[in-house]
């Protein structure tokens, strides 16, 4: 990511900060009403529900790795 961009969101960020919301709200279901939506709508580890896992889980990593870059400001 470009210093320059750094107000800037690509695809791959807003994909990412999408899934990690997605993500964090279905954990809130989860702890709150014990409720997985994601269990519900694709069925108990199917491979669908694995992959959205998965995904959510690489989106959130990617957001760690690239986090530093979007707390650059221009001095």
């Amino acid at each position: 990511m470009d210093v320059n961009n750094v107000g800037r969101l690509n695809v791959l960020d807003w994909i990412s900060l999408i899934l990690v919301i997605v993500g964090a709200l279905n954990w809130a279901a989860v702890g709150l009403f014990n409720y997985n939506l994601v269990s519900a709508l694709f069925g108990v580890m199917s491979s669908i529900t694995r992959t959205i896992y998965v995904l959510v889980g690489l989106a959130g990593l990617y957001l760690a790795f690239v986090s530093p870059v979007f707390c650059r400001r221009k001095l």
